[in-house]
């Protein structure tokens, strides 16, 4: 590492399922102060993009710095060295805690190289009424929220003035409590991740923050409508369109609260002038962008544009508009407490860029997403056999999204299009070849865009033909034996999110 940045720690957050304009730093009518915060003292990516639309394809980059696919064709960490692996082999102390997300378990090696590990997932109970609550998330928000008054009074009577709001629907504090043992207790230095889920579907955050996002005093009631509608698969209209974006800044505002407490254990340990702080989420959400909800498999900005902040104290703040990619997170954290990365990573460090504004290069991100024919029934490919591959790559101005198995390509301008909703991909085939309705070249009345179009399709074609390549090496790398079973209380955590 070439600069001295006196940090012996690094902390990286994560947040399933957060876009980038969930925060202020990114979007100034959004309310996430905490974050924005770190976002002021820190360097922000303006343009961060996650490699996959899902947790399972976006997390190797995260924590392993490797496209998924690329090294056994299946999803997980299991072949690859991980971040946590490199620095713990170096005399990092290293902790992981993720709020009961089921694709980033052991199962899947991500407790590689942990000290303390802990999934949450374990705990789902043996009872039908515990293991029915489990894969139902929203009614048991409101079993609480039911409750929420009793707890109220018996916290009063009981002199209690810790103003957390709820019990643990998301295994936010499960988190959070875990993050504070590990902090009492490291010896530096350290590397903490922590994974919160609040920005995952169903959105239950406490009625407090829907307040503090929204103009509405019947915060519970927007969340009954909205879910009500939704889990009965009714039409969605604008009216619980805009009640699901209101509960979905409501569980970012909660999420910001928790970073908040996160903060403020550093400072009572004496770690905050010495500890980096890494924020990012791992993919995005989509409110009807493309006609859906959620993140099913597409690799449009609402699902790939992620936050990406770093703060190193001492640093300057500032923003970077080029764009990188996830895998840059582990070089980083490994340049930052002076380990060596390892060669197979495919990211390169962000220090310089963080350090000293150096720009970083200006090189194209590739994501990947594997989609059935049934986008909104298909469960979550775990492999490059489970659908049709498709392969985007962007950089700061265009999105070039191909369909490799069905052989169909789509192209955006985003300065003029930020919503990806007019294809230009239709004066070029496949190929890159310049075509008109019957076949030939285009009219010379679409020369201009259509010869740019052109030649964006051809510099980005290689790079999706690459990618191609290493991943189906990756699956030809395969050993064909088959994966052990997932265990029941997995199963649950994954029928909960909506997976299976």
């Amino acid at each position: 590492m070439d600069a001295d940045t006196s940090v012996s720690n690094v902390v990286l957050v994560t947040v399933d399922s957060l876009r980038a304009d969930a925060l202020g730093t990114y979007d100034s009518s959004r309310h996430t102060p905490v974050i924005d915060g770190i976002a002021e003292r820190g360097t922000v990516f303006e343009r961060a993009f996650a490699t996959g639309n899902w947790t399972p394809f976006s997390f190797p980059s995260i924590l392993a710095s490797r496209p998924v696919f690329a090294d056994s064709g299946d999803i997980g960490v299991e072949d690859v060295p991980t971040l946590a692996r490199a620095l713990s082999d170096s005399g990092v102390a290293t902790g992981g805690f993720n709020a009961a997300n089921g694709f980033l378990t052991s199962f899947w090696g991500y407790d590689d190289g942990f000290d303390e590990f802990e999934p949450f997932v374990a705990s789902v109970g043996s009872s039908l009424y515990s293991r029915y609550l489990a894969t139902h998330p929203t009614v048991e928000a409101w079993l609480q929220f039911a409750a929420s008054p009793i707890r109220r009074i018996k916290s009063r009577l009981a002199g209690n003035v810790d103003d957390r709001p709820f019990l643990d629907t998301s295994r936010m504090f499960d988190v959070e409590h875990a993050a504070s043992d590990f902090l009492e207790d490291a010896s530096e230095p350290f590397f903490l991740w922590i994974h919160y889920m609040d920005t995952h579907t169903p959105y239950v955050p406490a009625p407090r923050y829907i307040r503090e996002v929204s103009s509405g005093l019947l915060g519970t009631h927007r969340m009954l409508h909205a879910h009500t509608r939704t889990g009965l698969g009714w039409e969605v209209g604008e009216r619980t369109l805009d009640e699901l974006r209101t509960l979905y800044q409501a569980a970012a505002r909660q999420v910001d609260a928790s970073v908040g407490r996160l903060l403020d254990e550093l400072a009572a340990n004496g770690l905050d002038d010495e500890t980096a702080i890494i924020v990012a989420g791992d993919h995005g959400e989509e409110f009807q962008e493309h006609g859906h909800l959620a993140h099913y498999p597409k690799l449009y900005d609402e699902l790939i544009n992620v936050p990406l902040i770093v703060d190193v104290p001492g640093a300057e703040g500032r923003r970077i508009d080029r764009q990188v990619g996830l895998d840059a997170i582990p070089p980083t954290v490994t340049a930052l407490l002076d380990v060596d990365a390892p060669d197979s990573w495919s990211g390169t460090s962000l220090t310089s860029s963080v350090l000293d504004g150096d720009p970083p290069a200006d090189e194209p991100v590739v994501s990947v997403t594997v989609r059935d024919e049934e986008v909104t029934a298909q469960p979550i490919p775990r492999s490059l056999a489970d659908g049709n591959l498709l392969v985007s790559v962007r950089d700061r101005d265009w999105t070039y999204i191909r369909n490799v198995d069905a052989d169909t390509h789509e192209l955006y301008y985003r300065p003029d299009d930020p919503d990806q909703q007019t294809d230009l991909a239709a004066g070029t085939d496949v190929d890159g070849d310049a075509e008109n309705e019957d076949g030939g070249d285009a009219g010379d009345e679409d020369a201009v865009d259509g010869s740019e179009a052109r030649r964006v399709v051809d510099r980005f074609r290689p790079l999706v033909d690459a990618h191609v390549e290493l991943l189906r090496e990756g699956e030809a790398n395969a050993t064909g034996e088959e994966t052990d079973a997932v265990d029941e209380n997995l199963e649950a955590r994954l029928e909960a999110l909506g997976y299976r």
